[in-house]
């Protein structure tokens, strides 16, 4: 359950920052909102997958509640899956 979360938690963040990056700068910059649609529904599932899968993972990995908030916050940060895997799940 835990590789299946680190895999799930690198291609949110991936699919993040490109809808950050790219889709953003399609859609501003070239007036072009098919790259935010392209990345939008992916990142969206993706985001909810980290959701639950967190969620499950919580008694396996013995995290208090707080521990699951920051787990929980670092989905909605830029990077913040990437320090997620390194501070919580390389134990």
């Amino acid at each position: 359950m835990k590789n299946i979360f680190r895999v799930v938690s690198l291609l949110e963040g991936i699919s993040f920052l490109l809808l950050m990056s790219l889709g953003l700068y399609y859609k501003y910059v070239l007036n072009d909102p098919s790259f935010v649609k392209m990345f939008g529904m992916p990142h969206g599932i993706l985001f909810m997958l980290y959701i639950v899968l967190a969620i499950m993972l919580k008694k396996e990995m013995n995290w208090n509640n707080k521990d699951l908030g920051i787990v929980l916050l670092c989905s909605m940060l830029p990077f913040g899956t990437f320090y997620m895997d390194y501070k919580y799940l390389q134990k």
